[in-house]
């Protein structure tokens, strides 16, 4: 089951995320995976933090927002604890500057243990410095045994969804692919799927000797890792094989056992909706001696990845997610074109944010334009990112930087000249209602030219009204001040009086 070398996620740079989400809009099947999940997940988000919380489900957020902000204020001394306490407990910490770094410790560890059979739980991470098919090149067979990801493996795709991994396929997908790779009858009946897994995972379980995890948290007061699953295969992972590594972001650190009390209700409420995930693992250093279980060494690799590069202090708040997927699902945009539209581990509004940081505005010059700047993601954000102010900043920097385009750089300051005067303002308001009445049929502009075309391409555009708003208000307050003084004339007339003295 090796894993592609080029995926949806590491294509060629710089990226054109619009051809991209022309394909995926066109593809019906998918916008209705894709929409149908993330809405009801939103609703259910909302639902959960209302019910938990009630009217103090904004004061959670923001505490949990400044937890966050304050590890990341303080992160050397945090990370210098975590450090200090997960080796006192018995674990190997390492860091590592990138992600070719860090798959280079992981597989020095993994031939020094002679691994030859990785089980692997979901890990963002590990997406992000493309971990598996290096350990399957070394010859390490390596199974994703989240099933999300088990069946992304072996249809040699990509996650398309931070928490939900392959949201764009459905059960005849799945049962094709088993069908394909394990060679069992084709069946699309969830049970039976989900047992054909189980039998398969199962026997890799009792041979692997390497687990492979990611973490949610990291506790410096305790130097644990702290791992949010729902399927149970986080501890099989990492306490049947003799030789565990954990391979997390710096940014992961959480001060003391009572912030993650926080953490983890708004992590699981934002993600799944659930109270709390199924299974919570708190991972603290490999077995002692009168353990039977869990693994005989614990490697934990620390992945900076750009990531000192985003603590600068206008974009440091972007270090503060926690994975949970919220954006995503609240995002009018990622619902339309889905997670691999973005080119990106990262997908949605945090990945429009954070993903031209971690790679280079140049490499992705249209994902900070990959929003509508609606504020959904703020408002789902368990922990307060303001993201949509932060991709305002990153379209700053593109025009700073030039990576806009001259021509899109004059555009635009034709158009704040425009509409920085009234009377260019009210002059371009009245052609450009001309314009849009002439391309019109019957009150719509179905093909439009230019700029308008990549609107119409999907919806119909209204034609302007006669008069606009600025019109139509003028005209009517001049309606009410006529209908005011027609008032006073007919009081005077008969001689009654007028608040405030007569007319």
């Amino acid at each position: 089951m090796s894993s592609p070398t080029t995926s949806p996620l590491n294509p060629p740079l710089p990226f054109d995320m619009r051809a991209t989400a022309r394909r995926a809009i066109a593809d019906v099947q998918l916008k209705q995976f894709v929409g149908g999940f993330t809405v009801s997940k939103d609703l259910g988000r909302r639902s959960a933090m209302a019910e938990a919380f009630g009217d103090r489900a904004d004061a959670v957020r923001t505490l949990a927002g400044a937890i966050k902000q304050h590890t990341l204020d303080h992160l050397d001394w945090y990370l210098e604890q975590f450090v200090e306490r997960a080796e006192g407990v018995g674990a190997k910490v390492h860091f590592a500057v990138d992600g070719k770094r860090a798959n280079e410790i992981c597989l020095e560890i993994a031939k020094r243990n002679g691994c030859r059979l990785c089980v692997k739980s979901k890990s963002m991470v590990t997406e992000e410095t493309g971990l598996v098919p290096e350990l399957e090149v070394a010859g390490i067979e390596t199974v994703e045994t989240d099933l999300g990801e088990f069946i992304i493996q072996l249809d040699h795709d990509a996650p398309s969804h931070i928490v939900a991994p392959m949201i764009h396929k459905d059960r005849t997908a799945v049962g094709r692919a088993f069908a394909r790779e394990l060679g069992v009858p084709y069946t699309d009946e969830p049970a039976k799927l989900a047992e054909i897994a189980r039998s398969h995972l199962r026997e890799k379980y009792r041979k692997a000797d390497l687990g492979i995890s990611g973490a949610n948290f990291l506790v410096a007061e305790t130097g644990s890792v702290v791992l949010c699953t729902n399927e149970g295969n986080g501890r099989f992972c990492t306490s049947g094989p003799r030789v565990h590594v954990v391979m997390a972001g710096i940014e992961k650190v959480s001060p003391r056992m009572e912030h993650l009390s926080v953490m983890l209700k708004v992590l699981a409420r934002s993600a799944t909706a659930q109270a709390m995930t199924v299974y919570t693992n708190i991972v603290t250093g490999p077995r002692r001696g009168d353990e039977v279980q869990g693994p005989e060494e614990v490697h934990i690799i620390l992945v900076d990845g750009g990531r000192t590069r985003v603590l600068e202090a206008e974009t440091r708040e972007l270090l503060r997610c926690i994975r949970c997927g919220a954006c995503l699902n609240a995002c009018p945009v990622y619902r339309a074109v889905g997670g691999h539209s973005y080119g990106a581990v990262y997908s949605g509004p945090i990945g429009a944010a954070i993903t031209p940081l971690l790679k280079g505005l140049e490499n992705y010059p249209d994902l900070p334009k990959a929003s509508s700047l609606c504020g959904a993601c703020f408002e789902a954000c368990p922990v307060k990112i303001d993201i949509p102010r932060q991709l305002i900043r990153l379209r700053e920097r593109m025009v700073r930087g030039r990576v806009t385009g001259f021509w899109a750089r004059a555009g635009y300051r034709v158009w704040a000249a425009v509409l920085g005067r009234r009377w260019s303002y009210e002059v371009a308001a009245r052609l450009n209602r001309v314009l849009m009445r002439g391309m019109g049929e019957g009150g719509w502009i179905v093909k439009g030219p230019g700029p308008v075309k990549g609107w119409t391409s999907q919806r119909d555009m209204r034609v302007p009204g006669g008069e606009s708003f600025r019109e139509w208000w003028e005209e009517r307050a001049a309606e009410q001040q006529n209908s005011r003084a027609a008032d006073r004339t007919e009081a005077n007339s008969r001689g009654a009086a007028w608040p405030g003295g007569r007319a």
